[in-house]
């Protein structure tokens, strides 16, 4: 064997440059061989995040960077603690939350507090605050829908489901218009990373709302879930200002009842309803009754104990005693549940029913009053009826008045309480002519048959005694204007007297409407002579018209109700009675029962009273 060469002093420091390189070289290597180690084992972990959490790859880098420093080890040791707890998930089927945590506390591996224990501290809350339990779809990363398992009681939805109705909904389920929202997004960045979210202003559409409304939502991680808060902007004040207008134009006031935790809220209007000082602490349920008058508290401390123990809605109406008076009130109040016993809450309107009651009783006296006084109007007109048939006694059949063949009628008005003023007469007189007169009093009841019976005795006493018919009508104008006060003033009238030893008739008006002759065949009236109606002034003049009589003459005098329709001129009126008048003359009846058939045809309803005087000179023999 050749023995080994023994290099020179040149080769030897050849030799050593060349070992120093190889060791540099070496060193490289094995630092190239960590980094790579390095590279892999980060890439690895950052890989399983983003399979796990639904994190991007910059997002992964920088969660793992972060629970490293958080913890205090090294990245490597981050990722080896990321990659077993990959593993032990692969093994165990835990879920994606809990695997990416790798089981640390308060991390989404955890399922953190007791709901209970969540649910204690929400119904401490002034606000509305939900917890969030998410649920996790097939695809690795991403939730699929949240179930609300806990609910401040101060939470509320549109569709006005508060506190305990929210426990149990499923988010998506409930508020569609919710997925794929910026809130949305950024609640499952929250469980993924532990990051808290606050959300800029964001606008949200409710089905059946009326209009768009802006909120902004707050979520923080607890464990494996999420607690999420909001707050509506934009129109705080102007729904309190509608919300104040509604309840006081509808008399009404709201109040919440606390029942574990004893905190009452009442609205200004509540305060106001039941006449007590907003410095003052409201009522308990319970104290209630205490402020109903005595004889209404029995029944609503009932209605409370049913409402606090059974769980039953309540609706009652009682009195309250306030420094303005006694105020009536109704109580409208339903109960809300929060899974720890029948009644968490009680939530109310109360409405001031003092002016409707006041109205109603007023009515009722109203009422009241209206049916005594029907009751006197109607015994003011059974009397006036039976003065009226004194002075009027219904005739059976015609009568002969001086010669004449006189037919007298008369008919009241169909609707009303009270009896008219019109009237008939027709006597002989002693010297044996005939005095007929038909009048119509203004008014009705009493008075007007009063005034009438007056009017009716007095004409006859003048004529009787030898006045002239004007003369009469002067002193009878006097009477009226000498009337007591509150009695009739006016009356229309016409007075005629016939002497069948001539057969004239002399007849005078007082503002009534004239005669009408049918003289074969022919029906016109006859030209009034001047007159105004009695009562309407105190100077005043009347004359007479006179006209012979002949055989066969038909002269009817009437009363302003046979021809008066509402809305028609009277001059038709009084063309449809000649017309009919003159026919009826004509016909195969004659003149027989006249007035029945003219009444009959000219007035089927009858608005005003009808008083009618036929009187016929029969034809000679007849």
């Amino acid at each position: 064997m050749d023995e080994p060469r023994v290099p020179t002093d040149g080769g030897a420091s050849d030799a050593v440059a060349l070992a120093r390189t190889v060791a540099r070289l070496r060193a490289r290597v094995d630092a190239l061989e960590e980094t790579l180690a390095t590279s892999t084992l980060r890439e690895r972990a950052k890989g399983a995040l983003m399979a796990w959490e639904g994190l991007s790859a910059q997002a992964a880098e920088a969660a793992l960077t972060r629970r490293a420093e958080e913890r205090g080890r090294s990245v490597a040791d981050e990722c080896w603690a990321v990659l077993g707890a990959t593993r032990r998930a692969g093994r165990t089927g835990t879920s994606r939350g809990d695997a990416a945590g790798g089981g640390a506390a308060g991390g989404p591996g955890t399922a953190g507090p007791d709901v209970d224990a969540v649910q204690a501290v929400f119904d401490g809350l002034p606000g509305p605050a939900v917890l969030l339990t998410p649920l996790w779809s097939p695809v690795p990363g991403e939730v699929e829908d949240y179930r609300i398992d806990a609910a401040a009681p101060r939470s509320a939805d549109p569709a006005g489901r508060r506190g305990g109705e929210l426990v149990g909904l499923r988010v998506l389920e409930t508020y569609p218009g919710l997925a794929g929202t910026e809130p949305w997004r950024g609640c499952a960045g929250v469980l993924l990373t532990g990051v808290p979210y606050e959300s800029g202003p964001f606008p949200y559409e409710t089905a059946g709302a009326p209009r768009r409304t802006t909120w902004t939502v707050r979520a923080a991680r607890l464990g494996g879930r999420l607690v999420v808060t909001w707050a509506r902007h934009g129109d705080a004040a102007r729904e309190a200002h509608r919300r104040h207008r509604m309840e006081r134009l509808g008399d009404l006031g709201w109040a919440e009842w606390n029942v574990r935790t004893g905190e009452v809220a009442w609205s200004e209007q509540t305060y106001r309803i039941f006449g007590r000082d907003p410095a003052e602490a409201p009522p308990t349920c319970e104290e209630l009754p205490s402020y109903v008058v005595p004889e209404d508290a029995p029944r609503l401390a009932a209605a409370v104990r049913r409402l606090l123990r059974e769980g039953r809605p309540l609706d009652r109406t009682f009195r309250i005693a306030t420094p303005a008076g006694v105020r009536h009130l109704r109580l409208v109040a339903e109960p809300a549940a929060g899974g720890r016993g029948p009644v968490d809450e009680v939530h109310a309107l109360c409405q001031d029913l003092t002016a409707q009651r006041r109205a109603e009783q007023a009515l009722l006296e109203s009422e009241r009053e209206v049916l005594a006084q029907q009751g006197l109007l109607e015994a003011e007109r059974a009397l006036a009826a039976r003065l009226q048939q004194a002075l009027l006694p219904r005739q059976e059949g015609p009568l002969v008045v001086a010669g004449l063949r006189t037919e007298a009628f008369y008919l009241p008005a169909q609707a009303g309480l009270s009896v008219g003023g019109d009237w008939y007469s027709a006597v002989e007189l002693p010297d044996g002519s005939g005095l007929f007169v038909i009048g119509d009093v203004a008014g009705h009841g009493i008075d007007a048959v009063a005034t009438m019976a007056q009017l009716r005795f007095t004409a006859k006493g003048m004529v009787v005694t030898g006045s002239p018919l004007p003369d009469a009508l002067v002193r009878l104008n006097a009477l009226l204007m000498h009337a007591p006060e509150g009695r009739p003033l006016t009356a229309t009238l016409v007075l005629a007297r016939y002497r069948p030893w001539d057969r004239s008739m002399t007849w005078a008006q007082a503002g009534h409407l004239p005669p009408l002759l049918v003289r074969g065949g022919v029906a016109g009236y006859l030209a009034p002579p001047a007159g105004i109606m009695l009562g309407a002034a105190r100077d005043c003049s009347y004359e007479e018209r006179r006209f012979t009589a002949l055989p066969g003459d038909h002269l009817l005098l009437y009363t302003d109700g046979l021809v008066e329709r509402p809305g028609e001129d009277l001059a038709v009126g009084l063309d449809r009675l000649a017309r009919l008048a003159g026919g009826a003359v004509r016909g195969a009846a004659g003149a027989e029962h006249l007035t029945v058939r003219l009444t009959e045809a000219l007035s089927p309803t009858r608005r005003d009273d009808i008083c009618l005087l036929h009187l016929t000179l029969p034809v000679d023999g007849a």
